[in-house]
């Protein structure tokens, strides 16, 4: 658990670090911008490494049941935010379109809804503090990039990128029921 939580503190301080522009800026004077990106890539991806190694160990130990969510209940409805979480991850990286538009800032609202549909069907430790952790780090930076008045994307009408993205976030989020339980070693459904 001590990997876990020591990853998530580095990965998203880090990631917390860019939303304190004067701090950033200061770091970018002394480091230059390469020394900048690079310091934040490296503690990035260390922070990464640590949570799979941490939630794993966490697994592999026995999980820490904390409350017996209703599944049967919830599972229906973490399934539809995670479908749109991949559609939302695919309009972050897609060219204008009016998803992307609603969405203002579609990568935040991924990890939003892939963090909260998880946290709907796992009750135990590791899972709270996981993807509860994200969940609260996208609120607080969504909140930070409002403050800063970053409009997100720009307005734009509804095009063929937007077919596109639901289609390609289809096929991930079924492409994900095929590759769950081998890159992460829990299955899906």
């Amino acid at each position: 658990m001590t990997l876990l939580i020591l990853g998530l503190v580095l990965f998203l301080g880090i990631h917390t670090f860019t939303t304190m522009r004067g701090a950033r800026a200061a770091a970018i004077g002394r480091l230059g911008e390469g020394g900048y990106k690079g310091l934040y890539s490296l503690l990035a991806a260390v922070g990464l490494a640590l949570i799979v190694i941490g939630f794993g160990r966490y697994r592999s130990g026995g999980y820490i049941q904390i409350w017996d969510p209703p599944r049967s209940f919830l599972h229906p409805f973490s399934l539809f935010l995670l479908w749109f979480a991949f559609v939302s991850l695919t309009a972050a990286y897609a060219p204008a379109g009016r998803i992307k538009s609603l969405l203002r800032h579609p990568m935040l609202v991924a990890v939003k809804a892939w963090a909260l549909s998880h946290l709907l069907v796992n009750g135990d430790l590791g899972s709270m503090l996981l993807f509860g952790g994200l969940l609260a780090w996208a609120v607080y930076d969504r909140i930070a990039v409002k403050r800063r008045g970053d409009p997100g994307a720009p307005a734009s009408g509804w095009s063929l990128n937007d077919l596109l993205v639901v289609v390609i976030g289809t096929v991930a989020y079924v492409a994900m029921f095929w590759l769950h339980d081998t890159l992460i070693g829990v299955t899906a459904a």
